[in-house]
């Protein structure tokens, strides 16, 4: 409804045309999803489509860019669609979504992103250039990060060497800044709700930018968790109040990032399995070496050189980050303090989701439910 409203003042203020058709197929495909938003959304989102940097996207140009969205600009696929490369007419690089039109969610995470991501300015979000609404085709347009996403060098057995140990501590640091931001420095107190290292995106200076909001959720400033019956994420990041009850907070993030900064020390993907018996999941294998003093063991073989203190303060960092109880585990601004060093480290308690379990629940498969459902996504750099 709200999108609506800024293409109708859009077109008001730049003289841009609009078809009768276009208007009708808009507000038939997005009216009836207002009961998603409650009131206090409402009130903080209502002028966010006016935001004057969001640019409406004609569809001839995103066509003309992408080269009709060809194979060869295409960058990946998810359960939304599919992510495109293109460059304008003045040369300038772009990454496109394009919602697909069998995707069951992605029209709520479409509404959500053009409402949100425009209020949001951060060297270490990622950017939202404007959207295309046109017959029946819907696409956000970002700007474009030419190295992809972070997975697609940590989990690469070439390209991992790429990232020193400096690279990976920056990145560690932009993320975490990031996140921050979102909890606590923006205007709108934000819950990601889906960070994971395919999530994260590398600009040309391997500077890290957190991207996908689809799935966010603003909450009040006094407002400290939220309840779901409807799970969405990826298993492997999700917290167990999350994956198990539906309960969501900035904890929630927290949880997120510890995975990811075990990953970048890593090289090693959390949902494999480790030891002899399979059993353990990277929490758990980082969590027994920590507890027999031989954490370093955990570090990417692919690393020549880095600084034992900062990788051993990175690796019980993200342990305090995967704490069971959300209460236990530190806020994304006392993150920022330890990552520093300006913050004494407590001593980190048995991790939450130490075992490895390809199914966690017999009610849970790859796909969408309308109850308790998780979103398995492939990496998709954009």
């Amino acid at each position: 409804m709200f999108a609506y409203r800024w293409l109708m003042k859009k077109r008001k203020r730049t003289g841009m045309r609009v078809s009768s058709p276009m208007r009708r197929t808009w507000w038939r495909q997005y009216s009836h999803f207002s009961h998603y938003t409650e009131s206090m959304e409402e009130n903080k989102l209502e002028d966010t489509t006016n935001h004057p940097d969001l640019q409406l996207f004609h569809l001839s140009t995103i066509i003309a860019a992408t080269e009709d969205f060809s194979l060869a600009n295409k960058l990946g696929e998810g359960g939304f669609g599919s992510v495109f490369k293109g460059q304008l007419s003045n040369q300038h690089m772009i990454a496109v979504k394009r919602l697909s039109m069998s995707s069951r969610q992605g029209i709520e995470e479409f509404k959500t992103e053009v409402m949100l991501i425009a209020k949001l300015q951060h060297r270490n979000l990622v950017k939202l250039l404007g959207c295309c609404i046109e017959k029946e085709e819907k696409m956000l347009i970002y700007e474009y990060l030419p190295n992809n996403s972070l997975d697609s060098f940590l989990f690469d057995q070439t390209r991992r060497s790429i990232l020193d140990w400096r690279k990976r501590f920056d990145i560690v640091i932009g993320v975490a800044r990031g996140i921050l931001y979102l909890h606590q420095d923006s205007r709108l107190r934000i819950i990601h709700r889906d960070l994971k290292t395919s999530n994260v995106l590398l600009d040309a200076e391997m500077k890290p930018k957190v991207s996908d909001f689809g799935m966010a959720r603003i909450f009040n400033e006094d407002q400290q968790q939220h309840e779901t019956n409807r799970v969405v994420g990826t298993y492997g990041y999700m917290s167990p109040e999350y994956a198990v009850y539906g309960k969501f907070s900035t904890k929630s993030d927290v949880f997120s990032f510890g995975v990811i900064l075990l990953e970048i020390v890593s090289g090693k993907k959390n949902n494999a399995s480790y030891q002899e018996d399979h059993s353990r999941n990277l929490i758990g294998h980082v969590w027994d070496l920590w507890t027999e003093q031989r954490a370093l063991d955990i570090v990417d073989s692919s690393l020549k050189s880095y600084h034992i203190d900062e990788v051993l303060r990175c690796i019980q960092i993200a342990l305090l980050c995967l704490q069971k109880d959300a209460a236990d585990r530190p806020a994304m601004s006392e993150v920022v303090l330890m990552l520093s060093g300006e913050r004494a480290l407590a001593s980190p308690q048995r991790p939450a989701f130490i075992f490895k379990c390809n199914n966690p629940d017999p009610l849970i498969e790859e796909g969408s439910y309308s109850t308790n459902y998780l979103t398995m996504t492939e990496t998709v750099g954009r």
